[in-house]
């Protein structure tokens, strides 16, 4: 039996991660966030002073990587790194190894074998166009860079860092960059896809777009 994914893909801040996970929960399904698979490989890289360049080394640390998401946190090796992993620092470590197609290519597999039964809400960057092409429901979300950067900006003082509004939107506007240009998988939105603009909407009010296109495509 082909297992249901919504495949929710866009840039850093436009509402990936609350929108994922509420849909999730709403439905009882799984949840992946791809996104911190690449920030636990970077965290990890940083931490055993791995150079983020060195392929070789970089496969072997994916070797390690015993990733799961559980009620809103992501563990490795059944630690919560929630915190660590979504620093700035992190973030560029994550944005620098995702460009490498060697790496994304050994986590494809690792990534497609979380879809299970009853289904699986994905998000992150190239969900739709590469990790599940044939996702029953594709979802590109997006907002101004600035409304992105206030977003981040909230979410990096409620945890305790030391973050400037300016910073984060030039952090954003190079991370968009480097996400819409590298070879392999750049950050697109499919043709068939449905695009939505989240920066003047509630996370409730994304969530029910979504739902409402998820039974669409059921045919429910």
């Amino acid at each position: 039996m082909s297992v249901p994914v919504i495949a929710i893909d866009g840039p850093s801040g436009s509402g990936k991660g609350a929108v994922s996970q509420a849909i999730a929960c709403r439905l009882g399904w799984h949840y992946m966030d791809s996104g911190a698979v690449y920030r636990v490989l970077g965290h990890l890289a940083r931490d055993r002073q791995v150079n983020l360049e060195d392929i070789g080394q970089l496969l072997d640390l994916i070797q390690c990587l015993d990733i799961a998401f559980t009620d809103g946190e992501v563990l490795l090796k059944g630690i919560v790194v929630e915190d660590v992993i979504r620093t700035e620092q992190a973030g560029k470590a994550a944005s620098i190894v995702a460009q490498i197609p060697q790496v994304r290519e050994k986590l494809l597999v690792w990534q497609r074998d979380q879809a299970r039964m009853p289904g699986l809400v994905a998000e992150g960057r190239d969900m739709a166009s590469v990790v599940f092409p044939n996702a029953d429901c594709k979802i590109f979300l997006t907002a101004s860079v600035e409304e992105r950067a206030k977003r981040r900006f909230k979410q990096l003082k409620d945890k305790g860092f030391d973050v400037t509004l300016s910073a984060l939107s030039r952090t954003i506007d190079e991370r968009d960059e480097r996400d819409r240009n590298r070879a392999a998988s750049p950050l697109k939105a499919v043709d068939d896809a449905l695009i939505l603009d989240t920066s003047d909407l509630e996370v409730e009010e994304v969530v029910a777009t979504i739902l409402k296109e998820a039974d669409r495509c059921r045919g429910t």
